[in-house]
């Protein structure tokens, strides 16, 4: 809202005119507010609160893509998000080369299909570590071949498997791999001119650095829009309660297997016996038969027992455990 003058302050304006004063050409050339143009052929359909929560699932996404990766690569691999923005889908394609790795990928429950954009010499380098080199890219781009295809569809099958987790606090998605293109006039999955918001993605696979495209078109996402700001992300993030973390913890260890071990005893004789051992020799323990030995849970004691059978199998008698404090 703009300053409202006082009578005498007016009055004081005008006695300046009129003697002079003050210049009425200065006020008239005094700084305009910039009007900023509209394109009508290109609405503004993402708004930056929308490119920023974006980002944030896609942070999520880089950090789970920087955890697997590596697992069938065999080699550390770094993913961040290098910037996002909003163009049309024909500037999207027309920046895409030929040869591209494009994935069309299903987004149900929403209508429609994002695009992930694979940098060839990433493609390229990832094909090579898991065939077996080092991880290094071409030194002249080429056609893929089907055998390169098929093992780089198992990766944007993996690529596409991890879009679920970051996105369920806006939505519980089921992404699903439709096809693989190279050429990008085969991946016009909306008209040229709709508009998309583009997530960029930075990988570094070793010393091979390139990016990762994500494609979102504004009809695809259009039913969660709303959904797509800092605040009902935030308000809608499921926090954890201690009881219910504790339980999911105690469940998956109590799924983990870990070696038990029942000592006899311990002995200690020199490397020349040891060498010359033989069938049918005894070799004195520093226990006795009716005394309790040590159960070992790993690397920690944990248990005595007294030895004995089950049926046609060696089996202890747990006859005291032992406590953390003890």
């Amino acid at each position: 809202m703009g300053e409202v003058l006082s009578q005498n302050e007016i009055d004081a304006l005008l006695n300046q005119l009129s003697s002079g004063e003050l210049d009425v050409e200065s006020i008239s050339n005094a700084e305009e507010k910039p009007v900023k143009d509209y394109d009508f052929s290109r609405p503004t359909k993402f708004s930056k609160e929308h490119l920023r929560t974006l980002e944030i699932i896609f942070e999520h996404y880089g950090r789970l893509v920087s955890t697997n990766l590596p697992v069938i690569l065999r080699k550390n691999a770094q993913v961040t998000v290098a910037s996002s923005e909003t163009v049309t889908f024909s500037e999207f394609t027309n920046a895409l080369s030929n040869p591209s790795v494009l994935g069309v990928v299903s987004f149900d429950p929403l209508g429609g299909s994002i695009i992930i954009d694979l940098a060839t010499n990433i493609a390229f380098a990832m094909i090579d570590r898991m065939l077996g080199g080092e991880g290094r890219p071409l030194d002249k781009t080429r056609e893929f071949s089907d055998i390169e295809l098929t093992i780089l569809q198992k990766v944007l099958i993996m690529l596409t498997q991890l879009l679920r987790d970051p996105w369920k606090n806006v939505l519980e998605v089921s992404p699903m791999l439709q096809r693989v293109e190279t050429n990008p006039q085969f991946a016009q999955i909306i008209a040229p001119g709709e508009m998309i918001a583009v997530v960029t993605l930075n990988i570094k696979i070793g010393d091979v650095e390139g990016f990762m495209n994500m494609c979102l078109p504004f009809i695809t996402l259009e039913d969660v829009m709303d959904r797509l700001n800092t605040k009902y992300w935030f308000s809608t993030m499921q926090e954890s309660r201690d009881d219910e973390a504790q339980e999911n913890i105690e469940a998956m260890l109590r799924r983990v297997e870990i070696p038990v071990k029942a000592v006899l005893g311990t002995s200690r004789i020199t490397v020349n016996d040891f060498m010359n051992l033989q069938v049918g020799d005894c070799i004195r323990l520093d226990a006795k038969v009716d005394s309790d030995m040590n159960i070992f849970v790993g690397n920690i004691k944990k248990f005595t027992a007294l030895p004995g059978a089950n049926d046609d199998q060696y089996a202890v008698r747990v006859t005291s455990v032992i406590r953390e404090e003890e």
